[in-house]
This record gives structure tokens, sequence and C-alpha cells, in this order.
């Protein structure tokens, strides 16, 4: 017997949404928003630990995992089109709603959905997501923030050569845990089979590119954190390279003591990897102290 559901949403523009699910219908949402190269499967082994007092949804963002496009849509792949598309999916399933754990790309899809409705959010996990300027690891963005100044076709093909490669999506999940052998190798090679799609190596670059689109609403962010009053917890791997942990205490800017807790664990980027039971229960912890059971 399986621990979560899969489901398909198809919303009106033809796009469907596939996505894990479990727990009781009526307890608080708690939506998981995945990371770049990965999908709803970096939550596979969070959900069943969750999913007890909470109603726990990870989807996959256009572009990744099982989450598909028609092709007569002409869908620009850009960081507002993917909040457009989960707040439309969000809405097809009357969630107004919601706790968020963000990781990554998710961070900023989440942010822009807390920017699109101020009040849906109701607490938030970062898990290696960045909403701060010192949150960037310096020497990993440093090609692509050459490649957001001159989006030049040549800085695009070295990227396109040295990070969509299955040698550079292992190190994401390997570089910084102490325990890389334990890793279920299974979520390297899931991501790589799906960035080797026809188109979909375009589909990484146009986005690694848009990203730039998010540093310009980082205030805004952090405005809506701090005048929301939203509980957060921040908890990092604190070897990440690419998302620092600096980027965690600096949410000690905007967020009352009283409704923040900052947490760091001996891991990378992917953090969650090898670390379930360690955040399941942090996270249980947290939502409890400001979100009501099922």
């Amino acid at each position: 017997m399986s621990l979560y559901e899969v489901s398909k949403l198809k919303l009106d523009n033809g796009i469907e949404v596939f996505y894990r699910h479990a727990g009781p219908a009526n307890a608080p949402i708690l939506l998981l928003l995945h990371g770049f190269p990965s999908s709803s499967h970096q939550f596979r082994n969070l959900i069943p630990l969750l999913s007890t007092h909470y109603r726990v949804i990870a989807l996959d963002l256009p572009g990744y995992g099982f989450t598909t496009i028609p092709e007569d849509l002409a869908y620009t792949y850009t960081f507002a089109n993917l909040t457009d598309t989960i707040d439309a999916f969000l809405t097809s399933l009357a969630i107004k709603q919601f706790a968020m754990y963000i990781f990554d790309y998710g961070a900023p899809v989440g942010l822009r959905l807390a920017l699109k409705h101020p009040k849906a959010v109701t607490a938030i996990i970062t898990q290696n997501g960045n909403a701060y300027e010192e949150g960037f690891g310096a020497e990993f963005w440093a090609p692509v923030r050459s490649y957001w100044a001159s989006h030049a076709p040549a800085e695009r093909e070295e990227l396109k050569k040295n990070v969509l490669t299955l040698e550079t999506t292992t190190w994401q999940y390997e570089f910084g845990n102490p325990h890389p052998e334990r890793i279920q190798p299974e979520t390297y090679y899931l991501d790589q089979a799906l960035i080797e799609r026809p188109g979909n190596k375009e589909v990484q670059l146009d986005l690694l590119y848009d990203y730039r689109t998010n540093v310009p609403l980082y205030p805004e962010f952090q405005k809506w954190i701090r005048e929301s009053g939203v509980p957060v917890l921040a908890m990092w791997g604190k070897n990440d390279i690419i998302f620092v942990p600096a980027g965690a205490e600096a949410f000690r800017r905007d967020v009352e003591e009283s409704r923040l807790e900052i947490r760091f664990v001996d891991a990378g980027h992917f953090a969650l990897e090898t670390n379930e039971k360690v955040y399941a229960a942090a996270i249980g912890d947290f939502l409890g102290k400001f979100l009501p059971k099922a």
C-alpha cells in the first residue's frame, strides 16, 4: 500500500499538474515546493511522516517531474508563469490558506504566491530557500550572474555543458552530505533523465536566466514577511555553497524572535535527503506551535 497518492489535475489552459498528496481532507494544508533540478519526488519520504496531522501536497512545477504542458500552449518558462500555474492549481483545489515548505526554486515561487495572496500563507519552512542577497554562494553563482548580465549564447552554452549534466546533478545531492553513500541514487538519475527529455535543457536554461527577476523582488518578499508576521522555520543544510547559511540568518531581520526558528543540519543543498526524520520532527514541533492539528 502506498504511503501517499499521486494525481494529475488538468487546468483550464490544458496544463496537467502532477502531485503527490496524503493526509486528512480537513487538516491544515502544507504545500511542498521543490527546487532545481528535482520534483515532488524529493518529498517522497517526508510526506508520510507529516500526513498524520496535515494535508500534505507536493506538486511538480512546470518543466519538472511529470507535470505536462500542451505543445500548442506556447508556455514561457518564467518564475512569474510558474507562480501563476501554481496559483491556478491551488484555486482549482479551492485551497485558500496553507503553510509552505520552500526549497531552492520553490522559494521565489512560494514568495511570489504570498505577494499575490498576502493572507494565504500561515507558516513558512525554508530549507535552503533564499530571500536575501547574502544567501547567494558567490562562487557558485558567479557564472550565472555573468550570464544574467550578458545573455550571451556562448555563456548559455557553457552553462548547458557544465550544469545540466549527471555529474553536476549528482554533485548537488552529494556535496556537503557527510554520508553521500546513503543517498538513494534514483534521486539524481531520475532528475537527469527528465532533464534529458527533448527540449528540457532549453527550459532549464530559460529558468536559470529568469531567476534574475526574483532578486529585485527580495525587498518585497522581505516586506511581506515582516508585515505579515508569518512564523518561519529556516532549516538549512549548513554545508550548502549554492544558498549559504547567511541566507538563513538573514531572516532574523524580518521575523520576530518569538516566531522564528533557525536550525542547521550537517548536510549540503539537498539537506532533506537522509535527514527526513530530523526535518519531520522539527517541522511537526514548529507547526504545532502555530497551526491546529487534524
